[in-house]
């Protein structure tokens, strides 16, 4: 897809602890009617819709974060109770310029693609082995140590960037933290900020323990 075949105007899905980047797939279970509706009116234009963080759980419309990722339905099934299980691939995020008014039951949003054009890039990054099997080898600890049960085998396969991205979406941290992974707009600010939590996480976890 190309710049000039990007959407100015979507609907967006808001889901907590529900982040994913260009290039990987977010598996969804769709029932409520709000998002079937969206889902079903996206599959008779486009098939795109952005995903994005709500900042509380609470009210019909909660605030949201301004950077989320619009993806494409590559495929949908429907359940015998209606509800749509579908498969999401990202495509490039967005950040949000202003809510429109819509009589719709779900939300659309003004956006721009700006500050993100390189998750249109086709290329993989090339960065140093020693310093990714460092952070795996902290992921490993910081997993561990939460029990937090993950195939480490299976992530080593895949190319640097999609390995970056499905930790950060696999990893089990805060609201907050994963929303500034997706705000990182490229790979390099990706993983010093993954880096940066991880220590964090790290510290909080053996801090506390030495504390007590």
């Amino acid at each position: 897809m190309t710049i000039n075949e990007l959407p100015k105007t979507i609907a967006v899905f808001p889901l907590s602890n529900a982040i994913f980047f260009p290039k990987t797939i977010l598996p969804l279970n769709i029932f409520e009617k709000r998002y079937i509706q969206l889902v079903s009116d996206c599959m008779k234009n486009n098939k795109l819709f952005g995903m994005i963080q709500p900042k509380s759980r609470t009210g019909l419309k909660p605030d949201v974060y301004k950077v989320g990722c619009l993806g494409k339905v590559v495929s949908l099934n429907e359940t015998s109770d209606k509800r749509f299980v579908i498969n999401l691939s990202g495509i490039i995020r967005f950040e949000i310029k202003k809510e429109l008014k819509t009589n719709k039951m779900y939300r659309e949003f003004e956006v721009d693609y700006f500050n993100f054009m390189d998750d249109l890039n086709t290329n993989t990054t090339n960065l140093l082995d020693q310093n990714i099997k460092n952070l795996i080898k902290k992921l490993k600890t910081l997993f561990g140590k939460k029990k937090y049960i993950i195939q480490f085998d299976e992530l080593e396969k895949l190319n640097i960037d999609q390995l970056i991205d499905a930790i950060c979406m696999i990893s089990p941290f805060s609201i907050e933290e994963k929303q500034k992974l997706v705000e990182a707009n490229n790979i390099e600010k990706k993983i010093e900020t993954l880096e940066k939590i991880i220590d964090f996480n790290l510290f909080d976890y053996f801090g506390s323990r030495t504390m007590q």
